[in-house]
């Protein structure tokens, strides 16, 4: 399992059987209100300039809920909801739409699509419109209405689908396909592929291929890249992505240590900087050359400035929080988070064919480890979600869970890396923060939501939501908005949930 929703349900199972926008460097030329785009904002901050802050946190109140209807293999929801124009925009795992009125709860239209999907999905809203996808094609809705514009099938094979939400700015949407299903993950021959199309009419105009459409010689047996989140844009021409790893892993018993894969394996587990117009690659940084341990490079590039650099900050399920010089790619500064054990460059060693050197055994982070969620920053600092979790590597080809899944929140200078403060959380932290003001709002896996002082890392107030959750929560004026996606417990419901200040 590679996909943050499909890890968090699988640790859930394991307990089971137990027992907004600040210092952005983007653009802001496209036409968002509110919350439209799923960062946020084109850098992918998810900071939100919102009017609920430290001294008044306390006095919010539940004012509504609305039930998620659907199931998906990996739960019922896996996206941070979008806020725009007073109505709040949200699709399920089974791809369904619904524009919610922010003020009431009361649905205003549903859009069902009955589309299975991995996760993570989710929608952006522009230019009078409701981009999306289902598991295997692309499209666009009337924001007013909800009636389809356009679909585009993007998926070329059996064993690609879709699980992320669009990226759109000047016009364009973009959209890649991914070696996931809702029911297979990694089978031989699925390439990930960003597709940027036409936001009027769903045309393709460009497409970048994130690994080679031969799989490295043998797409009977590999598979590889593809999107989770959407890009990020400067403002200056430019789009930033991370992208996912390579099949299979470790390796196959007949060739085991991802020897049916040899070399680096790009453009996989790498932040990779393309030209909006063309799709041209301008650079790319790969964290995990020949990944044999699901580490992806997922999360969203942050884009911001810092010490008078502009600054491209990727993360991953490898543990490492990376900050790179827009201009060049290379790194300005690293910091590995969360338990590490020493594996680190257990991936290099097998593509130098050195694999005796790697030790079978505990392995950190494990497949449900590393940093699983978005990034988000205040311009300053930047909160990172972490979760702790180890595999044992059993052998060239085999990999199992481990230990417990546990998870805590950095914060870590913009500038340097440096760690401010350290928050253990109640559970791993399978949520991506969002900061309002002076609060970090961050979901817990069991079933909270909460808000951390930024500054100290302090917990200063806590609801508890109908079910668990591994999805963001947004706000906008006066509301806050929290997905809880996940019934775990007997008695619990899968609904959104949006909190009020009185008045």
């Amino acid at each position: 399992m590679r996909a943050w929703l499909g890890v968090a349900l699988f640790a859930v199972a394991i307990a089971a059987i137990a027992a907004g926008c600040g210092g952005s460097s983007s653009g802001d030329d496209a036409k968002f209100t509110g919350s439209g785009y799923p960062g946020v904002d084109l850098a992918n901050t998810r900071s939100v300039d919102a009017k609920i802050n430290g001294g008044n946190v306390n006095d919010l109140e539940q004012v509504w809920s609305v039930p998620i209807k659907s199931q998906s293999t990996y739960g019922s929801y896996a996206s941070t909801p979008i806020i725009s124009e007073g109505v709040v925009y949200s699709q399920t795992l089974t791809s369904d739409v619904q524009a919610i009125d922010l003020e009431s709860g009361d649905v205003l239209w549903e859009k069902v699509y009955d589309s299975p999907s991995h996760g993570p999905n989710g929608l952006v809203v522009a230019d009078g419109k409701v981009f999306g996808a289902t598991a295997d094609d692309a499209f666009a809705l009337d924001q007013e209405s909800g009636e389809e514009e356009w679909s585009v099938p993007l998926t070329q094979h059996a064993g690609e689908g879709i699980d992320m939400a669009p990226g759109y700015h000047d016009g364009r949407v973009y959209v890649s396909t991914v070696p996931v299903t809702a029911t297979e993950t990694y089978s031989p021959g699925g390439v990930g592929t960003l597709y940027a199309l036409d936001g009027k009419t769903g045309k393709k105009l460009w497409h970048f291929d994130t690994v080679p459409k031969d799989l490295w010689g043998d797409p009977q047996t590999n598979s590889g890249g593809g999107l989770w989140y959407p890009p990020s844009f400067d403002g200056k021409g430019s789009l930033y992505i991370g992208t996912g790893n390579p099949g299979p892993l470790p390796g196959t018993p007949a060739k085991p240590w991802g020897s049916s894969r040899p070399g680096p394996n790009l453009y996989a587990d790498s932040m990779v900087k393309l030209d909006e117009e063309t799709g041209k690659m301008d650079w790319f940084y790969q964290q995990t050359p020949h990944n044999i341990y699901d580490w992806d490079f997922q999360n969203p590039p942050v884009l911001v400035k810092a010490a008078g650099k502009d600054l491209a900050i990727g993360s991953g399920k490898s543990g490492e929080v990376v900050a790179l010089d827009q201009k060049t790619g290379k790194p300005v500064w690293k910091r590995p988070v969360g338990i590490h054990n020493g594996h680190d460059k257990d991936g290099l060693l097998a593509m130098r064919g050195e694999s005796s050197k790697i030790k079978a055994g505990e392995v950190f982070p494990g497949t449900l480890g590393g940093v699983i969620a978005p990034l988000a920053t205040d311009g300053k600092t930047l909160y990172v979600p972490v979760v702790n979790h180890s595999m044992d590597l059993l052998s060239g080809s085999e990999i199992s869970e481990s230990s417990e899944a546990g998870g805590e929140l950095l914060a870590l200078d913009v500038a340097t890396g440096k760690v401010k403060w350290k928050q253990e959380t109640p559970g791993p932290a399978y949520g991506a923060p969002t900061v309002v003001n002076d609060l970090v709002f961050e979901t817990g896996f069991e079933g909270t939501v909460y808000a951390l002082d930024a500054k100290t890392g302090g917990e200063v107030w806590q609801a508890t939501l109908p079910a668990g959750t591994n999805s963001g929560a947004i706000a906008s004026g006066d509301t806050l908005i929290a997905p809880a996606g996940l019934p775990v417990a007997e008695g619990q419901v899968a609904e959104l949930v949006a909190f009020r200040l009185p008045g």
